[in-house]
This record gives C-alpha cells, sequence and structure tokens, in this order.
C-alpha cells in the first residue's frame, strides 16, 4: 500500500511539472510603475500564476499552466488593459484609457 501511495504521488508531482511551463517572455510596452501593476495584473487575470515587468528593458516574464491558459490569451489580457505586446495590439480605446504616465509612444500599425 504505501509503495502505491509513493508510486501515486511520484506520478502527480511529475505530471503537474510537466503541465507547468518554464518562464515566458513577452516584449510589452509602457512607462512607469503602475504600468508595472496593470500589466502583471492582466497577465495573472488571464491565467499566468507568475508575472514580472521589467520597466526597463519593457519585457514581462510569465510562468503559467498550459492546460488553463496560453501565451496568446495572456497577450489578449494585456492587450484589453491597453497595452502592446509583441503579438497583440491595444485597441485605440484601451489605450486612450490609461492614465497619461502610461500612455507609450505607439509604434505606427505595419501595413
Amino acid at each position: 500500500m504505501k509503495k502505491l501511495l509513493l508510486l501515486c504521488t511520484i506520478l502527480l508531482t511529475f505530471g503537474s511539472i510537466a503541465i507547468a511551463q518554464n518562464p515566458t517572455t513577452i516584449k510589452v510596452a509602457g512607462n512607469c510603475g503602475m504600468c508595472k501593476k496593470n500589466i502583471e495584473k492582466a497577465a495573472k487575470s488571464a491565467g499566468a500564476s507568475t508575472a514580472i515587468w521589467d520597466k526597463v528593458a519593457k519585457v514581462l516574464t510569465v510562468s503559467f499552466d498550459a492546460a488553463k491558459t496560453s501565451v496568446d490569451k495572456i497577450e489578449a489580457s494585456i492587450a484589453g488593459a491597453g497595452y502592446d505586446t509583441e503579438h497583440k495590439e491595444a485597441s485605440i480605446e484601451a489605450y486612450k484609457k490609461l492614465d497619461e504616465c502610461c500612455q507609450y509612444e505607439r509604434k505606427p500599425k505595419k501595413q
């Protein structure tokens, strides 16, 4: 019985490790400490277990369970909060809702 319990514990541990993503980085535009708070909150609301945005490098490092969310969903949530990511662009409306200090210089749209 003890061996069975130990085997189940080992399988559950390795199963959850296989699902969890290694840290992933995403480029995210922003300016200040308030941006950091908003970006990290948006990433976590989309399922990231950890989210740390580097204001200088403009890079968000996230970890998440791939069975529950994806980079695409995390980027969509961040764009919905008004911040452009490397693959998703915030709508003009979402961007304009940002506080003035958070309104970063946007790159022209690619055509």
